[in-house]
């Protein structure tokens, strides 16, 4: 294989960063297709920690390109800050960077339009992270979005500032805002982001198409997870992007013969946060036992997730969904903290997610065998292969496999890049 996708297979917050930050040691190019800021990638190297939103998570190595594509959404002030804070930890000293003239620009506006329909929505929130995501792909469907390619042409630009001004405002006044676009501010600000951005801007298709015509391992990275896909999630609690493999063709502009591989990473056990069904939510002193164990808080919001035993329905429409090759398994040195652990297997009545949906989903679990030993959490997280994992747990790890139909291609069993054991090849 010279390329390979790696994608959320749950609801997001599997480990995406680490993984992609693992596999990129052997990537000439990590591309990420999808979505905005409200991503957040935890790197751990060297016993540093490196939180990134918009920045695939292959600027941990010198020399590696890394491309954000068309399918993203760029909030240009993050963006900014986001690389400072990476050059000050050494990296990205080159011009590893790549933008593609196609993603869309976060501005202002859509920020504060996403917070006053959150805070209008009473029970009906969804949860968003109030980033500004969802208005501006809104904007990219309504046919006014503004494009980086955009911000090089100041005459456009301003077109496209008027046409959201007068589009927006009323929206502003009816949520009881007195926002008002200023035109010429924001023309002002944005010739300072087309001015530090215009030496990273490329043609994300012809870019990858480059890598993979010449023979260069390509990574593909995916934002969320595959339940919050806006076609194929637990719809309407998604996010506004496609998070599934699919999405690697619709957000870098490559055909999909070119992906060799679909890596989906899921946790050893299930965590959601935001608003939406979670069928195996474990409430009360269990839930915040693998919450606390896990540090299981959202590395965008903050916001502590809900945590439940491992979904194995979610998970098998998940491969379906994705056409997964290979599993990627985390935080299983979390679940081997625990006394005893469950996982489901099935819901009630034969009640399929696909056709039936998550709603009226009731979980049927079963005990996993033999859990439980103190030593395991230590001896867990100092394996370095298969073998030194204690038997129940690699049994754990087959039944996994087994139910899914796909097989475990890696596992981490902690968050240095070191505590990672490989199973399949990647590239």
């Amino acid at each position: 294989m010279s390329t390979l996708a790696v994608v959320g297979a749950q609801w997001g917050d599997e480990g995406k960063g680490k993984v992609v930050d693992v596999l990129a040691a052997e990537a000439d190019l990590v591309a990420r297709f999808a979505g905005g800021n409200n991503a957040g990638h935890t790197l751990v190297v060297g016993g540093k920690k490196i939180i990134t939103h918009l920045v695939p998570s292959g600027c941990t190595y010198p020399g590696t390109r890394c491309l954000l594509g068309a399918g993203m959404v760029i909030d240009p002030e993050v963006f900014a800050e986001e690389i400072a804070e990476i050059r000050a930890h050494g990296l990205l000293q080159g011009d590893e960077l790549r933008v593609s003239l196609d993603a869309h620009v976060i501005f202002p506006f859509h920020r504060e339009l996403d917070g006053l329909r959150e805070d209008a929505s009473a029970a009906q929130k969804i949860g968003t992270t109030r980033r500004g995501i969802g208005p501006a792909y809104e904007a990219k469907v309504g046919r006014r979005g503004i494009r980086v390619r955009d911000l090089l042409n100041p005459a456009r630009l301003r077109a496209r500032l008027e046409h959201n001004k007068s589009a927006l405002e009323p929206e502003f006044a009816r949520l009881g805002g007195a926002r008002q676009i200023d035109v010429d501010a924001l023309c002002e600000v944005a010739a300072g982001w087309a001015q530090w951005l215009r030496p990273m801007v490329c043609d994300a298709s012809a870019e990858v198409l480059d890598y993979v015509a010449a023979g260069r391992p390509v990574l593909f990275e995916g934002a969320q997870g595959a339940l919050l896909d806006v076609d194929h999630g637990t719809y309407p609690y998604v996010t506004s992007s496609s998070t599934i493999a699919g999405g690697v063709c619709t957000g870098l502009g490559v055909g999909p013969t070119l992906i060799d591989g679909v890596w989906g990473i899921t946790k050893a056990y299930t965590t959601r946060v935001g608003a939406g069904p979670f069928p195996t939510r474990l409430d009360g002193e269990q839930g915040e036992r693998i919450r606390a164990a896990g540090g299981e808080y959202g590395a965008t919001t903050g916001r502590p997730r809900d945590c439940g035993w491992l979904d194995l329905p979610a998970l098998r429409l998940a491969a379906r969904r994705n056409g997964l090759t290979g599993l990627v398994v985390t935080k299983l040195d979390v679940l081997a903290e625990l006394p005893a652990i469950e996982v489901c297997t099935r819901y009630q009545d034969d009640l399929d997610p696909g056709r039936d949906g998550f709603d009226d989903a009731v979980p049927v679990f079963e005990p996993v065998p033999d859990w439980g030993d103190p030593s395991w959490g230590d001896r867990v997280s100092a394996a370095r292969s298969v073998e030194d994992l204690p038997k129940p747990v690699r049994a754990y790890l087959d039944l996994i496999s087994e139910h899914v139909d796909v097989p475990v291609t890696m596992i981490s069993v902690g968050a240095d890049r070191e505590q990672t054991i490989r199973l399949g090849a990647a590239f």
